[in-house]
Parts: structure tokens; sequence; C-alpha cells
């Protein structure tokens, strides 16, 4: 079967990848236009456009797909299905309607739960065991198509949305091809979504990111989990903001709520239940760094109270 791929992040790229390693020709590839990244604001490819540069397929790079030009290089490839995986923009009906066997999309939880941007964290914020893969006919109602296929993935004590996302990116490519094998042979089934159960994960801003350190110590453990790599969990310090990375939780509770205490070995925080050990921690315009580490340059054996 003749394969338009849309996606953009990196992990969307073990998806590509193994559609490129399948029976099925990718045709040509459709991510967001170059961004630009880092401190020098260069102008960078997304890795999905890198990834297919190397296999030598056409990318697309339409600012919208709403441009008539950009439906004019989709007729072009000549393509039969399309697939998606976290592309970052809609497509309008008309881009829909243009492929013979329409397009499906990954998405990283077993729908209809969490519909929408951000599945993977809300996911693991809510405290959820088991979260996923769907792959759907997609339709201009938010992931709201027929499913076509699922994996279910349990999630670990340990688990942060990037190791969650590894493991779901790879699980789910395999899901891909197998949806794609089953759609050429015509033997394949989808079964509409039902209407109860559905939640939403909308995008995370910096703000949702914020610590509530009066909050347990499992619900802000699960947080801090459910933001890293992205947008990362903060709190403030003196005005600035702190980075803080996964965390362990303590057997006993001996501070209150945001006061921290400074030790040679261990920084740990009070919540409204057991203290917490806080990991990795990165202050504003430095790099990550173990938590004694920078607990040393505000003086060993101090409190300080985050905000």
């Amino acid at each position: 079967m003749r394969i338009v791929f849309a996606g953009t992040p990196a992990t969307a790229v073990p998806t590509l990848e193994a559609l490129v390693a399948s029976r099925h020709e990718v045709a040509a590839v459709i991510t967001r236009p170059d961004a630009r990244v880092g401190r020098g604001r260069t102008l960078q490819p997304s890795p999905v456009a890198v990834a297919a540069e190397a296999h030598g397929i056409e990318v697309l790079k339409p600012a919208s797909t709403s441009d008539p030009a950009f439906l004019e290089q989709l007729a072009a490839t000549q393509a039969e299905l399309g697939v998606i995986v976290a592309y970052g923009a809609l497509l309008r009906r008309d881009v829909l309607d243009a492929l013979e066997f329409g397009w499906i999309n990954l998405h990283y939880s077993v729908l209809p739960s969490w519909r929408g941007a951000a599945p993977v964290q809300r996911s693991i914020m809510a405290g959820d065991e088991v979260t996923g893969a769907t792959v759907f006919s997609l339709v201009e109602a938010l992931d709201a198509g027929p499913v076509l296929g699922t994996i279910t993935e349990r999630i670990r004590e340990d688990d942060t949305t990037g190791t969650m996302l590894d493991r779901l990116s790879d699980e789910g490519a395999k899901l891909v091809v197998d949806v794609v094998d089953h759609i050429e042979d015509g033997d394949i089934g989808a079964v509409t979504q039902p209407e109860d159960g559905v939640s939403y994960a909308h995008k995370l801003t910096t703000e949702d990111a914020r610590i509530d350190w009066r909050r347990p110590a499992f619900a802000i453990d699960r947080h801090v989990r459910g933001c890293t790599p992205a947008p990362g969990a903060w709190t403030e310090i003196d005005g600035a903001r702190l980075k803080v990375g996964p965390l362990t939780i303590a057997e006993e509770s001996t501070l209150k709520p945001g006061v921290a205490s400074i030790g040679k070995r261990e920084v740990r925080v009070g919540t409204t239940t057991t203290d917490v050990v806080l990991g990795e921690v990165q202050a504003h315009g430095k790099k990550a760094m173990p938590a004694p580490d920078w607990g040393r340059g505000l003086g060993g054996g101090t409190e300080v109270v985050f905000g």
C-alpha cells in the first residue's frame, strides 16, 4: 500500500521507521515547518523530517494544510492511505477525503480515555495504572473516530512521560504496521468508540506544571513524573524558578508543606503527608544537577521555603 506519513516530534519517528521497513511504500512525509531552537534561534528541521530525508523520502512542510497548493502536492504523491502520529496540526475535510482509504491516527491512550494533546502526561498525573495506544480512523471530531486497534501498557511506579512515550511509540509503531497490513488485506473492521468513559487531556501549560506542596506526597510524585521531561515541574525559591525532576517519597513527615531542609546528602521537602526527597533540580540559567549539589550552594543545614 502506498502511504503518506504525517508526524513531527521524535515520538513519531519509530512509526515512520516501522512503515519504511514494512511491505508498504512511504511515498511522502508531511511535517511541520522548520522551527527556531536553542539560544542561537537557528532553524532546525523536525525529527521526522530528518528521518525521512535519511531514507530519501520526499518531505512536505506546509505552513497550512488549507493551502490549495498542499492539496495538489498530496494528490501528486498518489498515496492511498494517510498515517498520522503527533503531526501537530488539524487536517481539514477535503484533506481527509483526498485519499482512497482515508487517514488513520496513532494516539497514546486507550480511547475514549484521554482524548487530546497530552494523554500520557494527564494519565500519569491522574494516577492511572494502565495506559496504551490506539489506532483509529481520523474524523473531524477530536480523537473520536472508530477504533482499528489498541494496545495496553502498565504505568510503572517510576515512569515519567518520557519513559512511557518511549515504550508506547515503539509498541505503537508495531500496531500501526499491523493495522495497515489488515487494511490492505481488507480483513479489518472499525469499532465505534463508546460515549461513556470519555476524558480529555488538555495541553499542559507552564503554569500547570507548578508544584503545589499542599498536596499529598503521592500526588506530587505523579505530578512531577507526568511533567517530565516537558514542560518540567517547577517551584519557586526567593522568586526564582527551580525545575524539579523525579523525586522519592520518604516514610515520615518532618517538615511543613513547602519547607525544604538542605542537608549534605539530601534535600527534603514537606507535603501534607510524608516528606519527599528531591532527585535532580535545575535552577534558572543553570544546568541540571543532583539536588544535594544545588543545596550546597545555599549552605548545608539550612531550611528554605518553596512557593
